[in-house]
């Protein structure tokens, strides 16, 4: 085992440094907030202690270290000062300990995955994006049993397919669904996406670059970078489900309010073993961690795992393997938020392979 770190940023500015600095952001613009993070150094939120594995009973510890960078900075700044603050805040977490490094929200998904900032470490580095697949497509199984829909049936769509984790969702659940919409913004990519999934066995895929056209989809999974919501009620299906990955929401909060019939799930939640305190309020009930984050206190535990766990593919094997340490180690599925009638129960243990409400907050992806 081994101590871990953990980058996060600001997804609302002036929500969020208010966790840290209420006084500051009570007083400052969200205009000035945001200007004046550019130049702050990383802060040290909180030490995490109480994670104990059920199998080893071992225990972790870790650090939330944040990124002083809002996602619309991350997304709009030139790359090379983006991965310097990203960078800074990592070796922070180094400096006091840390042994292997997650990268949180728009910190995992920018550039080139993760590839980068590994490079530039002296210890593993993982993005958390394989354990939210897994969770993400355990999700999608369990809301359409739930309504007594098979998924060999169903018309799915993937918002964001050509994305390091929609690319996975949609591999993963296109063999089983009778067809799949491939929602992006290439293409050429969407073209190269799609070729793969019939390789795998997808029977009828169609590529689009326009969101409307998920408006014939009863499952649809959101996982795109965007900093603002890019489904709204006009898109979306009666009585269709949404599994929303995406931080900050994919979803505008009229497609709850306006859809009949609608479910809107927030995946990507996990029960961490032990009495773990975060030491820091990130929006989620006590107990309870992103799936990303996750990821990086299991990797902490497997303390064998050298390579790092980066880049914009992420393998079945990979997720698989992910998946069987989570259950070794007694990390569990969480009840799943729903905008519906219907609630997805808290599951137990990932005990086999190929098994992801979020409020605005230091979150991460």
């Amino acid at each position: 085992m081994r101590p871990f770190g953990f980058v996060i940023h600001p997804v609302d500015p002036r929500e969020d440094i208010a966790r840290k600095y209420p006084r500051l952001a009570g007083v400052l613009p969200e205009s000035l907030l945001a200007l004046f993070s550019r130049f702050w150094p990383p802060v040290v939120l909180s030490h995490v202690t109480g994670v104990r594995s059920e199998s080893t009973g071992e225990m972790i510890e870790g650090w939330l270290v944040a990124c002083p960078l809002t996602a619309h900075q991350i997304l709009q700044l030139p790359l090379p000062t983006v991965y310097r603050k990203i960078v800074r805040a990592a070796r922070r977490a180094e400096a006091i300990g840390a042994r292997i490094i997650g990268l949180g929200a728009f910190t995992s998904a920018v550039g080139d995955g993760g590839v980068t900032v590994a490079e530039r470490l002296r210890v593993p580095v993982t993005t958390g994006n394989a354990l939210t697949v897994a969770l993400t497509v355990d999700a999608v199984r369990e809301t359409t049993s739930l309504r007594a829909l098979p998924l060999s049936e169903a018309t799915g769509a993937v918002v964001g397919a050509t994305g390091t984790i929609g690319s996975a969702c949609a591999e993963m659940l296109a063999p089983e669904l009778g067809r799949i919409v491939l929602v992006g913004r290439s293409a050429s990519r969407l073209g190269s996406l799609r070729a793969r999934l019939e390789s795998l066995g997808a029977r009828r895929v169609r590529v689009t670059t326009s969101v409307v056209d998920i408006r014939e989809a009863d499952v649809v999974v959101s996982a795109t970078n965007a900093d603002h919501p890019v489904i709204y009620p006009a898109f979306v299906k009666r009585n269709a489900i949404v599994c929303d990955v995406a931080v900050p929401s994919d979803v505008a909060p009229t497609v709850k309010q306006r859809c009949e019939g609608v479910m809107v799930i927030k995946a990507g939640m996990v029960r961490v073993p032990g009495e773990v305190d975060f030491g820091f309020d990130f929006g989620l009930p006590s107990g309870i961690a992103y799936a990303c984050m996750a990821e990086t206190m299991i990797l902490a535990f497997e303390d064998g795992v050298s390579e790092d766990w980066v880049g914009k593919r992420i393998h079945v094997e990979e997720i698989d393997q992910m998946a069987n340490w989570a259950g070794k180690h007694g990390f569990r599925l969480a009840g799943v938020e729903s905008s519906g009638s219907e609630e997805l129960r808290e599951g137990g243990p990932f005990d086999a392979p190929s098994s992801g409400g979020m409020r605005r907050s230091y979150v991460p992806s």
